[in-house]
């Protein structure tokens, strides 16, 4: 009942529209109510002449009645579309306000949120629960006190007519009640469940669609077609097991309407018979029947709408209510001049799962300096650099710049002064120009190209039939692994910040361009304190101090030679990867 009465809440900011929908509402029921009492009349202006022996009928009567028929028909038509508009202006409102809350609290999570959440769940929520919160606001909030309304002035205009038929008509309605109240309980578990399902389901599209090269390189088309039959086919299950309980409820309650109809029409008409009752009222006492029947038939609906609701509010609200495990401070301020000097001061960070990834890291980045974080894969490089722009939090320990704490600057200043070129690199569908201009937006077509030179990509993009308004396809599928790189490398670059992290960004690219990209980024570096996070040595050795991890842990540090004279693991690493490479160079130099 709290998703509930959250979901209201939202609703309650358009108290106006609400207000107003209520009132159409009203105007509605009061133009409703009246048509049954002027049938009647009009059926009795008929009848009782005809009764009598009389042969002339009460035209006047007969006339009024019909006039006031159509001038109430009108009323109710007009109310009930201003009743249809608000409530779907109010349920589109709504949904609004919650995607937009829950995008913008998506936005600000940290890693550790989207770790834990499948994206394919995330958009699930987005969509399908937003969209049955909308249809609880339209049926249920805006609908329901018109059907409830109805229901109660109804019955009691049907026990003032006559209080034995009246009684007889609502005899029913308590055991409708708890069945329907039973079938709502029921449903709101199923419909938890059925949205649960969905957004599996939606998980594994994501991942097909997205993995569609992987799918068929190894021919698992009809792997991921079973894995999907059998997702879709619990889906749909439920579905069916939901709508069959909605459905008994419907027929339950039609049911028992009409052995109620039938009971009145047997008892009224017997009314009739001795007199004690006219045609038109009992003719009125039916038609008001059939208004009641209405607000039964739509309990069904409006009961699906409130489990679905309940369970939609249950799933967003948990991610609403998620706190981001970074936080800024209160007044936090914000980072300006950045010097670029950097310290980690025994940081040791875990993930949830407790175990440690880092281990009492002590490390420091005087401005300008070029630090290359080497070890093997596992040994905590990305992480270090996901802590420079507070992906994550430490653990314990803290880190400076310039000598103040992180977390006394604000998320959005501190990550300006950090550029990221990221091994994994995400391009957006839409065009070159666009996809470098990524967190600058505002840069001039100039600044563009001058930052796709220094990538070493301003060649290519000058190849292309549209240049730099090249449409990239989905996550940059139209490009190559390499220039994906450069891409990424051109934002660093364009962005232009004091503090620069380079996460293995030379592993796609063939040698030659490795090496123009190396040359150009010695000058993109030039006054930039920046990190390179590589496993190959040929991108680190000319560091200013090079630090070896290994299982969370500095190991070593130093310069090239120093760490080629020590012995240790770098040594290693060198003896592997570097010296073949550099005898080879020397045998080609000769």
């Amino acid at each position: 009942m709290q998703h509930i009465l959250r979901i209201i809440k939202i609703a309650l900011r358009y108290k106006y529209r609400l207000s107003f929908a209520y009132l159409s509402t009203i105007g509605a029921i009061a133009a409703y109510i009246f048509l049954p009492k002027l049938f009647g009349d009009a059926i009795d202006s008929v009848a009782e002449p005809i009764l009598a022996g009389d042969s002339e009928i009460h035209t006047a009567t007969l006339y009024t009645c019909i006039l006031a028929i159509l001038g109430l028909s009108v009323i109710r038509g007009a109310m009930s579309y201003f009743q249809t508009y608000l409530g779907e202006t109010l349920s589109q409102y709504v949904s609004y306000d919650l995607r937009n809350s829950f995008y913008d609290h998506i936005q600000h999570q940290s890693f550790a949120f989207h770790d834990k959440h499948h994206t394919g769940n995330l958009m699930s929520r987005a969509i399908t629960d937003v969209e049955n919160i909308r249809m609880f606001i339209n049926m249920g909030l805006v609908r329901a006190p018109y059907f409830i309304a109805l229901f109660i002035i109804v019955a009691g205009t049907l026990i003032s007519m006559n209080w034995k038929l009246g009684l007889l008509s609502a005899s029913f309605m308590p055991i409708v009640a708890i069945y329907t109240s039973s079938i709502r309980l029921r449903m709101r578990a199923l419909w938890l469940l059925v949205q649960e399902k969905m957004a599996e389901l939606s998980i594994i599209l994501q991942e097909n669609f997205s993995g569609q090269r992987v799918v068929k390189a190894f021919a698992s088309e009809n792997h991921e077609a079973d894995k999907f039959e059998i997702k879709n086919s619990e889906v749909a299950d439920l579905f069916v097991e939901a709508e069959k309980l909605r459905a008994s409820s419907m027929s339950f309650m039609l049911f028992t309407f009409m052995v109620a109809m039938a009971l009145i029409l047997w008892y009224g008409g017997r009314q009739v018979m001795n007199g004690n009752m006219t045609p038109g009222e009992l003719a009125a006492f039916v038609f008001y029947l059939q208004i009641l029947a209405l607000p039964v038939r739509m309990a069904g609906w409006v009961v699906n709408a409130y489990a679905r609701a309940a369970s939609a509010g249950e799933r967003l609200f948990e991610i609403l209510d998620a706190p981001s495990p970074v936080q800024e401070i209160e007044n936090a301020t914000t980072l300006k001049n950045l010097k670029g000097h950097i310290e980690f001061d025994n940081v040791s960070f875990a993930y949830d799962d407790g175990k440690p990834v880092l281990r009492n890291i002590n490390l420091e980045a005087n401005p300008g300096e070029i630090i290359a974080l080497v070890g093997p894969p596992g040994s905590g490089k990305s992480t270090i650099a996901n802590l420079l722009p507070r992906f994550y939090d430490v653990s314990t320990g803290s880190i400076k710049v310039d000598g103040v704490d992180l977390k006394e600057f604000t998320l959005h200043s501190l990550r300006e002064n950090i550029g990221m070129v990221q091994q994994d690199v995400f391009l957006f569908t839409t065009s070159l120009k666009e996809n470098i201009k990524y967190g600058r937006e505002d840069a001039t077509d100039e600044q563009v190209k001058r930052a796709s030179s220094i990538a070493q990509l301003s060649d290519f993009i000058e190849t292309l039939d549209e240049g730099y308004d090249t449409y990239v396809g989905e996550r940059g599928s139209t490009l190559s692994g390499g220039q994906r790189q450069r891409m990424s490398i051109a934002r660093a670059v364009l962005l232009d910040p004091p503090i620069l992290i380079l996460d293995d960004s030379t592993s796609s690219v063939d040698a030659d361009t490795e090496d123009q990209i190396k040359a150009a980024m010695d000058n993109s570096m030039e006054g930039r304190t920046t990190f390179i996070i590589a496993n190959r040595l040929s991108t680190v050795h000319r560091a200013d101090k090079i630090v070896v991890l290994k299982d969370g842990r500095i190991i070593e540090e130093g310069t090239h030679q120093e760490l080629l004279e020590e012995g240790g693991l770098y040594n290693e690493i060198y003896e592997l990867q570097l010296r073949p490479q550099d005898e080879l160079n020397s045998e080609v130099s000769r």
